[in-house]
């Protein structure tokens, strides 16, 4: 049962730093710095960058699963996550104003950038797993 356990470490590696390098990636892309806002209690960035992470989450998981090889979960992984910041860009067309809405904190933008964040990485999964 435990001769699993350095695939298991690996893939949960892997995963983790994806996942971290992803959410680097799209605080750097993004104009309004959600980490500063998040710790001035701004709840519109929370429910962004957390929706974001949930999104990213959900890919990883579908790509791991459907995968033995570490190569595969980063190569799927890597274009999944790519998906995910796709949603960024398209709500900042659908909403001219997203940066000021989110530094205003703005609760509605930050619910609608996470939740089309999660429901990308459900379809992603969906994508992923097939």
């Amino acid at each position: 049962m435990l001769e699993s356990l350095p695939l298991y470490l690996t893939f949960l590696g892997t995963a983790v730093g994806l996942l971290v390098c992803a959410l680097g990636l799209y605080v750097l892309i993004t104009p309004h710095h959600e980490v500063r806002l998040i710790r001035q209690g701004n709840s519109a960035a929370a429910y962004s960058l957390g929706g974001t992470a949930i999104g990213m989450a959900i890919v990883l998981y579908s790509t791991a699963s459907s995968t033995f090889l570490v190569k595969e979960l980063l190569v799927w992984g890597a274009i999944g996550l790519v998906g995910q910041l796709f949603v960024f860009a398209i709500v900042s067309l659908m909403i001219p104003g997203l940066k000021q809405g989110m530094t205003d904190d703005r609760t509605c933008y930050g619910i609608l950038l996470g939740g089309l964040s999660i429901a990308m990485g459900i379809l992603n999964a969906g994508a992923l797993s097939s």
